[in-house]
């Protein structure tokens, strides 16, 4: 729940603040030109982003009704891992509606407001990805560094705190990204080269400085990716440095293994992030940037359930009693 006053902040930039075109008309939607524009591939891209959305949303709650309804895996590695699950449908569902309800509908308009409020959400729900993985690359350092402290270093209360904080962070961040973006004033260019709108490319239509946005993203923006991306590379060293020390080949493996697929999921995560945001906006594409927006936007969230539940025996054998128990009520 957002606080109240963000609330206010954030809608009374829809009542009171116009973007201004030349010749002093006003914006009062976008044209989102989509992954393409020709007709018969549009079909195609229904067909497969539905799929994948549907993928997305069943193999997600999957992992949620699991860790709920187990209560072998009330721990704090799966409360994250639920934790992530979660906001990754909400990520989803912010873009891949939107963008099938255009290539059906052929009207690709979106509101100044919706384009803003979309924009809000994910702006927020990527930062709550980059925080979610560092906890839970916190999580994995402390149960293979410090196995006998786990509990007392992963309290209910300090798991709480590690996914309050970053929704209280992150909405704030999104909060300044918005209200920046309200000072600008606009020219009568309204396309936007992307599937649903994205900092970048809304910023790249306006006629006023943008300086100080630019300077936003640069600072904030890099830290919110940077000093996550740091701590999980920490984290990974210590682990291997405590690895390392095990005299078993067998032990080394077997302990290492209960990272991969944690690594697995920030590789994929951070090696589409990074095609967007860590290259300077000079060698900024629409196309490249629509490519690398599917991979974290889409790709990711399908894939995660199936890099945590492919290796993991636990979480796989709850899944397993979730569907049989589902299928045993549905008979009665």
């Amino acid at each position: 729940m957002l606080p109240f006053y963000n609330k206010v902040t954030f809608f009374s930039l829809f009542r009171h603040r116009r973007i201004m075109l030349q010749g002093n008309q006003t914006i009062s939607a976008f044209f989102l030109l989509g992954l393409t524009a020709v007709s018969e591939q549009q079909q195609h891209i229904f067909v497969l982003f539905l799929c994948m959305y549907l993928v997305t949303m069943v193999g997600n709650l999957l992992i949620i009704l699991a860790i709920v309804n187990d209560a072998h895996l009330h721990s704090p590695m799966y409360f994250f891992l639920a934790s992530l699950s979660f906001t990754d449908i909400c990520f989803t569902s912010t873009t891949v509606p939107k963008m099938l309800a255009d290539i059906q509908s052929q009207s690709p308009v979106i509101s100044f407001a919706g384009c803003l409020t979309q924009m809000y959400f994910f702006m927020l729900l990527v930062d709550l990805d980059n925080f979610l993985l560092a906890a839970m690359a916190y999580d994995r350092y402390v149960a293979i560094c410090y196995p006998l402290h786990y509990a007392a270093l992963l309290s209910l209360k300090r798991c709480a705190l590690l996914v309050v904080t970053p929704w209280v962070v992150c909405n704030l961040l999104s909060v300044l990204h918005i209200g920046l973006l309200g000072l600008l004033n606009f020219c009568d260019q309204r396309e936007i080269p992307h599937f649903f709108c994205d900092l970048e490319p809304i910023l790249r239509l306006a006629c006023s400085d943008t300086q100080i946005n630019d300077l936003t993203i640069l600072v904030i923006g890099g830290a919110v990716i940077f000093i996550p991306f740091t701590f999980i590379c920490v984290s990974y060293f210590l682990i291997g440095c405590t690895v390392l020390r095990i005299p078993s080949a067998k032990g080394k493996w077997k302990t290492f293994s209960t990272c991969g697929s944690h690594f697995l999921a920030v590789s994929l995560f951070y090696g589409s992030i990074s095609g967007v945001y860590f290259l300077p906006s000079s060698a900024y594409s629409a196309e490249r940037d629509k490519v690398a927006a599917v991979m974290y936007t889409v790709v990711t969230p399908m894939m995660n359930p199936f890099i945590y539940s492919l290796r993991n025996k636990d979480l796989k054998g709850a899944v397993r009693r979730l569907l049989i128990r589902k299928t045993y009520f549905c008979r009665w």
